[in-house]
C-alpha cells in the first residue's frame, strides 16, 4: 500500500497529494474491495447468466410460434411455447429480485468497510492533520464522497456484469439467427463505445470539481452554523455576508451539478436515437436483400431477430452509461483512497510493552520537536527533565514557547523528532496505546463536551463507572452541587459543545472526567484558565488533592497555580531558560521573577511600559508575588457563554 506524507498548501490547510496512479491501477484497487464477498458475487454471476439465457430464449420460442405452430395449426405446440414464454418471464423476474438483493447487500457491506476504514485511519492521524484540515472537509469525505459511491458499489458493478452478459448472449443469439443482419446491427457499435469513453472522462473531471465544491460548502456550514460560528457571525454583524457567501458557494455547486448532468447528454441521446431506429434499418435491409434475389428470411426469423435487437438496445445503452458512471465514480474513489493512503506517523509497535502498574516517573531525555513546517525553528530543543513518580512539574513561558507541546509528548499526541520521552524508564513509543491511555490523563484549556447528558459525558472516561463513582468525581471537581441543582440533574443535556454551561463549569466537568479515569500521570494544560478566582480556588483544592498521589505536569499561565510545584521550568524559544522552585527562582531574579513582578504591577493598576495582562493573570500574579489582588468574585465567568440551568 502506498503512503503519502502530510502536506500543506499555501493557506496552511492540508492538501491531498497529487495522485500518481493511472486509471487501471485504480480499477484494480476498487475491485479488491469486493474480494471478501466473492462467494456472494459468484452467486450473483450465476443469477445473471441464468437471467441472460432466459431472456434470449424467448425470441427463439417466438420464432417457432410464427414459423411453425401458427402456420401448421399445431395448438399443442403453440400452448407449450406460450407457457414457455410465460415461465421465462416469471423466472427472469425472480432472478432479477434475487440478484438485486445480493448485490445491494454486498454493495452496502463494501460501503461500510470504506466508512470504517476511513474513520479508523482518521482516528490514528496526528493532531497536526486536524489542525490543518477543515472539519467540514473530513465530514464531506465520509458522508458525501462515500455516499456518492453508493450507486457504484451497490448497483453499477452488478449492472455492468449483467448488461455485459446480456449483450454477449444476445449477440450470440443474433448470429445464430442471421449473421448478415447481425453485422448490420453492430456496424456503429465501435463509434458508440468511443463516444461513451469521451463522455466518461468529461464527467470524471466534473465529478472531482463537484465533490471539492461540496466539501467547501460542507466546511462552511460546519463552521458558520456551529454555536461558536453563530455567536461570531451575529456579534460581528456578518450574518448577511455569510448568507451571501453561502449562496455563492451553493450557486457554484448548482452549476457543477448541471454540467455533470448534461455532460455528453446530447451525444448519448444521439446513440439512443440510432439504436431505436435500428429495427427500421433491419426491416429495410431484409426487404432490399429479398428484392435483390438474396436469401429469403422467414417472418419468424425476422421478428425474432428484431426482438433480440430491441433486447440488445437496453443493455447496450445501459452498458455505455454504466461505463460513464464508473469513470465518474473513480474520482470519488480517488478522494477516499487519498485518506486511506495517509501515513499514520504515531503507531503502536509490533510488540508493545504493557505496564501492569505505572508508578509515574516521567523523563525527557534530549527531547527535540519540529512541526511539519519547512525552515521553521524547532519548537523544542535539547530538553532534559525528570519528574519523579508522584512529583509535580510546572511549565511557564511566553506564548509559542512550546509549553503545551511538551505536555502533549507524554501521551503521544505528538511524537518527538529527537531524543526520548520515558515513562517509568520505558520510551513511550514502545508502550501499548492501552497502557498510555490508562497511565496519562490530559485536561486541556479547551474543554470538549459531547451533545449528551452530563452523566454520559463523564462516563466517556470510564464506560463501566457506577453512578456513585460519577458523583464522587464530580464532588472532587467541585461541580456536584451545581449538577444536582439542575432540573434533570446528571441527565441534563450539556448542549452542542457544552454551551449550556459556563467556561468554568465545563472545565470542572473536564476535571471530573479525568478524576474518574484515575490516571497516575496528569497533564494539566492551563486547566484553570477559564475559571474565575473563587471557582479556581475551589477547583485548585480538588486538583491539589488529586495531584498529591500522582505525577503532575502543569502548563500554567496563572502563576498562583504553580507556587507549590516541586519544580518550575521557564521555557523560552523551545529551550529551558530557568528551573527551580518558586522561592529559588524569585531569589534568582531572572525571567520568572520578572514575569511575577510585571504581572503584579499590572494587577495593581494600569501602568506605563508594560503590556497589559488579563484580569485573571494579574490577580494570580499579584498573589504569587505577595501583592494584594482584587477581591475574589463568585459566579460564572462573564467571558464565558451564558448558562442555562434547565433544558
Amino acid at each position: 500500500m502506498r503512503h503519502h506524507d502530510l502536506s500543506t498548501g499555501p493557506d496552511g490547510q492540508w492538501t491531498p497529494p497529487v495522485p500518481d496512479s493511472e486509471r487501471p491501477v485504480e480499477l484494480r484497487r476498487v475491485l479488491r474491495l469486493f474480494l471478501p464477498y466473492r462467494g456472494r458475487l459468484a452467486v450473483v454471476g450465476l443469477l445473471v447468466g441464468a437471467s441472460s439465457l432466459v431472456s434470449v430464449a424467448t425470441p427463439f420460442m417466438l420464432r417457432e410460434i410464427l414459423d411453425t405452430a401458427i402456420p401448421e395449426g399445431r395448438t399443442g405446440l403453440l400452448s407449450l411455447l406460450a407457457l414457455g414464454m410465460l415461465a421465462a418471464a416469471v423466472a427472469g423476474g425472480v432472478f432479477g429480485v434475487l440478484q438485486t438483493l445480493i448485490s445491494t447487500t454486498v454493495g452496502q457491506r463494501v460501503m461500510h468497510d470504506l466508512r470504517t476504514a476511513v474513520y479508523d485511519r482518521l482516528q490514528r492521524m496526528p493532531l497536526a492533520f486536524f489542525t490543518r484540515t477543515r472539519t467540514g472537509e473530513v465530514q464531506s469525505r465520509i458522508a458525501n464522497d462515500i455516499g456518492g459511491m453508493q450507486a457504484t458499489v451497490t448497483s453499477t458493478a452488478t449492472s455492468l456484469v449483467s448488461n455485459l452478459t446480456s449483450v454477449v448472449a444476445t449477440v450470440v443469439a443474433m448470429l445464430a439467427l442471421d449473421w448478415r443482419l447481425t453485422v448490420v446491427s453492430l456496424l456503429l457499435l465501435p463509434l458508440f463505445v468511443w463516444i461513451s469513453r469521451r463522455v466518461g472522462r468529461e464527467r470524471k473531471k466534473i465529478t472531482a470539481q463537484r465533490q471539492k465544491q461540496m466539501a467547501a460548502m460542507s466546511a462552511m456550514v460546519t463552521e458558520s452554523l456551529s454555536v461558536s460560528g453563530i455567536l461570531l457571525g451575529r456579534t460581528m454583524g456578518r450574518a448577511d455576508s455569510l448568507a451571501d457567501q453561502f449562496a455563492g458557494e451553493s450557486e457554484r455547486l448548482a452549476r457543477l451539478e448541471i454540467r455533470s448532468s448534461m455532460a455528453g447528454r446530447w451525444r448519448m441521446a444521439v446513440i439512443g436515437v440510432v439504436m431505436a431506429a435500428m429495427p427500421a434499418i433491419i426491416y429495410w435491409a431484409a426487404g432490399m436483400a429479398l428484392r435483390g434475389g438474396g436469401p429469403q428470411i422467414s417472418i419468424g426469423t425476422l421478428v425474432a431477430f428484431v426482438s433480440l435487437q430491441q433486447g440488445l438496445f437496453r443493455p447496450t445503452v445501459s452498458l455505455l452509461s454504466t461505463g460513464v458512471q464508473l469513470q465518474a465514480s473513480l474520482a470519488l474513489f480517488q478522494r477516499i483512497f487519498e485518506y486511506l493512503d495517509l501515513r499514520v506517523d504515531i503507531t503502536e509497535p509490533e510488540q508493545p510493552v504493557h505496564l501492569e502498574r505505572v508508578r509515574g516517573e516521567v523523563r525527557f531525555d534530549g527531547v527535540e520537536f519540529h512541526y511539519d513546517r519547512d525552515g521553521a525553528p524547532p519548537t523544542l530543543s535539547g530538553l532534559d527533565l525528570t519528574v519523579p513518580a508522584g512529583g509535580s512539574l510546572a511549565v511557564v513561558g511566553p506564548t509559542g514557547s512550546g509549553k503545551s507541546t511538551l505536555g502533549y509528548l507524554v501521551p503521544r499526541l505528538y511524537d518527538v523528532t529527537g531524543g526520548r520521552v520515558l515513562l517509568d524508564g520505558t520510551d513511550v513509543r514502545d508502550l501499548s496505546f492501552d497502557t498510555l491511555a490508562r497511565a496519562v490523563g490530559v485536561v486541556s484549556q479547551e474543554t470538549y463536551l459531547f451533545h449528551a447528558s452530563v452523566a454520559d459525558n463523564l462516563r466517556f472516561a470510564r464506560p463501566g463507572a457506577t453512578d456513585e463513582e460519577i458523583r464522587d468525581a464530580a464532588r472532587a471537581a467541585q461541580i456536584h452541587e451545581h449538577i444536582e441543582s439542575l432540573p434533570d440533574g446528571y441527565d441534563t443535556l450539556v448542549g452542542e459543545r457544552g454551551y449550556r454551561f459556563s467556561g468554568g463549569e465545563k472545565q470542572r466537568l473536564a476535571i471530573a472526567r479525568t478524576i474518574l479515569r484515575d490516571p497516575p500521570v496528569l497533564i494539566l494544560d492551563e486547566a484553570t484558565s477559564a475559571l474565575d478566582t473563587h471557582t479556581e480556588q475551589a477547583v485548585q483544592r480538588a486538583i491539589d488533592e488529586l495531584s498529591a498521589r500522582r505525577t503532575t505536569i502543569t502548563i500554567a499561565h496563572r502563576l498562583s497555580t504553580i507556587r507549590e510545584a516541586d519544580q518550575i521550568v521557564v521555557l523560552a524559544g523551545g529551550r529551558i531558560a530557568e528551573r527551580g522552585t518558586h522561592a529559588e527562582l524569585m531569589a534568582r531574579g531572572g525571567r520568572y521573577a520578572a514575569l511575577v513582578r510585571r504581572d503584579a504591577e499590572t494587577a495593581r493598576g494600569p501602568g506605563a511600559g508594560d503590556a497589559p495582562a488579563t484580569a485573571g493573570e494579574g490577580t494570580e500574579a499579584a498573589a504569587a508575588a505577595g501583592a494584594p489582588g482584587p477581591t475574589a468574585r463568585s459566579g460564572p465567568d462573564p467571558a464565558a457563554a451564558p448558562v442555562a440551568a434547565g433544558p
